[in-house]
């Protein structure tokens, strides 16, 4: 990707509250609960670390941010179960393995702990290093770390807060009842 780059954005309303899409030419680069208005700051700072030179731009019919809220949107409305976004992963190669392997070994309806993660990545060891890359997540609902729970079977640690966790695994849950 080059030093300077169109970030293009949209905000969308969801059941869960606003979700927030970034997104160059190449693909998605967050998806974030929150107003843009509001993570403004944020966004500044992680787009200086990781592109140096960028510039904002509403666009909700930008390719990339459209095809981003349609699936969501099926997402919610439940005729969707997995996601086809291009994502772009900034991190480091253990945060990509484990957003790779959330989306790979979690499938709607079920939950798996930061224990099965690490076992999966045949990394037992790193469940707290597992936390922290899940804790990093930049792309809320579509790499699906809501779906991790803790060893004892509780909601633990949501960057979206447990509320909202529970009502994303409510959601599946209904929804996989909804196809047996």
């Amino acid at each position: 990707m080059s030093n300077q780059s169109m970030i293009y954005y949209d905000v969308m309303d969801t059941p869960v509250g606003d979700i927030t899409i970034l997104a160059t030419d190449e693909g998605i680069l967050r998806i974030d609960y929150g107003r843009f208005e509001d993570l403004h700051s944020f966004y500044q700072t992680w787009i200086k670390k990781h592109l140096l030179k960028s510039s904002f731009m509403h666009s909700p019919e930008h390719p990339y941010v459209h095809q981003a809220i349609m699936e969501l949107s099926e997402y919610f409305t439940r005729e969707r179960e997995t996601f086809t976004l291009p994502l772009l992963c900034y991190g480091t190669p253990f945060q990509k393995s484990v957003w790779r392997a959330l989306r790979e070994h979690i499938p709607l309806g079920m939950t798996k702990t930061y224990k099965d993660i690490a076992l999966a990545l045949q990394a037992s060891q790193s469940v707290r290093a597992v936390g922290g890359a899940i804790n990093k997540n930049p792309f809320a609902i579509v790499v699906p770390c809501h779906r991790v729970i803790g060893s004892n079977g509780k909601l633990v640690g949501y960057a979206g807060g447990l509320d909202r966790k529970r009502q994303l695994l409510e959601l599946e849950s209904d929804q996989t009842r909804l196809k047996a």
